[in-house]
């Protein structure tokens, strides 16, 4: 530990002052805790694909397969070893994994499930309020009906449900039992047994989770705490607000409540900006300091990250943090559009140093490269160069095409505008 930094450690320790965390290392903690920290080569079996999943918390599910599907992106960036029919065993054989909803869709270790219970009771009123809007009254006759339909025959599909003549559309055209359906899942009563093409296969939760993962329940004071607390070892510092997004199981005011009820187990920190401005409040559990000297330095590698990558999910804190504006620009009209559709940022080492824009053309055999974006002051260095290329060989393999292909103009522009 640098010397500089330990004295400061040492000086918060003993006063309680509150401590200064410079943004060097406050993107080497966040990094650590989300799992990028890790040498991306070493062996990944099957417990350690599900401790990785329960480190981090959670793996973002999309439809989205320009490259590869998110969930399979997130957990490769993490470990190149990483193989897919570990994660299916995991949710579809062994129950250790689930999916539902956090902010989105995702991925999430069972062990947790007895928490998404009181997610499910807070759900079950406000879908239907907030169903109701757009589908009338009396849409609701469907839940009971769907639910004795799985009860009695087992596992369905939408499509198995599907009226006679009905025209399939989006979330707004739902037919009644596949609205049914959704309801049945976002509150519990259902659970993904597992996908078939990536359509989902809902079963009773029961018969898909192991009865070991249905209790104890937890209380709700349990829940909070549990919620809070989790969320902020992952992230490592975080204000409330941060804290009550990581899971969005709680409201920043319950979180805003677990932090002034919990003082004496928090540290105050001042968090320095990559802008170098104001440092931001936050909070981090006493004894924080001593995990500077802990935090591994990431692999130097370029990685291509996932659009959906945990890391970035924050958009707020990845600008805070990494100086890296990004938003995913698929419901943007193409000539509205500052990059592309869906297009993927890079991290080298502890920084976002650009984004890129490509394709798994499969019938090709090939990933195409249609344009890449360097980040301000980063060059297009040989060896840089060089490591975006292997990482993109790594990224062919992984996908299954032979090669990668560069298209006319892929270069681009030196930097990303601005």
């Amino acid at each position: 530990m640098p010397a500089a930094l330990e004295q400061n450690k040492n000086i918060c320790l003993s006063s309680g002052m509150t401590i200064l965390l410079s943004n060097a290392e406050a993107r080497r903690i966040f990094l650590a805790r989300q799992g990028l920290s890790a040498p991306p080569g070493g062996a990944l079996d099957k417990a350690g694909l599900l401790r990785l999943i329960h480190d981090i918390g959670f793996v973002q599910v999309d439809s989205i397969a320009t490259v590869e599907r998110a969930h399979h992106q997130i957990l490769f960036s993490r470990n190149q070893t990483y193989r897919r029919a570990h994660l299916a065993e995991l949710l579809e054989v062994d129950g250790d994994l689930f999916e539902n909803w956090t902010h989105d869709a995702s991925i999430i270790p069972s062990a947790f499930f007895r928490y998404w219970k009181h997610r499910f009771r807070r759900e079950e009123a406000a879908i239907v309020e907030r169903w109701r809007k757009w589908r009338g009254e009396g849409f609701e006759s469907a839940f009971d009906e769907t639910f004795e339909r799985i009860r009695n025959g087992g596992a369905v599909l939408s499509r198995d449900l599907k009226a006679a003549g009905h025209q399939s559309g989006g979330w707004w055209n739902w037919h009644p039992n596949k609205t049914a359906l959704e309801y049945l899942w976002r509150t519990g009563k259902v659970a993904i047994a597992r996908r078939e093409n990536f359509q989902k296969v809902y079963d009773l939760t029961e018969r898909v989770l192991p009865a070991r993962h249905h209790a104890p329940d937890v209380g709700h004071d349990g829940f909070i705490d549990w919620a809070c607390r989790s969320a902020l070892e992952r992230l490592g510092f975080a204000t409330h607000g941060e804290i009550a997004a990581f899971w969005d199981l709680v409201t920043p005011g319950e979180a805003r409540a677990w932090v002034e009820a919990h003082r004496a187990e928090l540290r105050p920190v001042l968090v320095s900006p990559a802008d170098g401005g104001r440092p931001r409040a936050a909070h981090a559990f006493a004894g924080f300091p001593e995990v500077f000297g802990e935090a591994p330095a990431p692999p130097a590698r370029l990685r291509v990250l996932s659009p959906f990558d945990p890391l970035i999910r924050d958009r707020n804190r990845t600008e805070r943090l990494f100086g890296f504006s990004y938003r995913i620009e698929i419901f943007v009209p193409g000539p509205q559009r500052q990059y592309g559709y869906y297009v993927f940022p890079l991290l080298e080492g502890d920084r976002l140093v650009g984004r890129i824009d490509m394709k798994a053309d499969r019938r090709a055999g090939t990933l195409a490269v249609r344009r890449l974006w360097w980040e301000p002051k980063v060059r297009a260095s040989a060896g840089r160069m060089a490591r975006l290329e292997a990482e993109l060989a790594r990224m062919a393999k992984f996908t299954g095409v032979e090669s990668v292909s560069y298209l006319d103009g892929w270069r681009g522009e030196e930097h990303a505008p601005r």
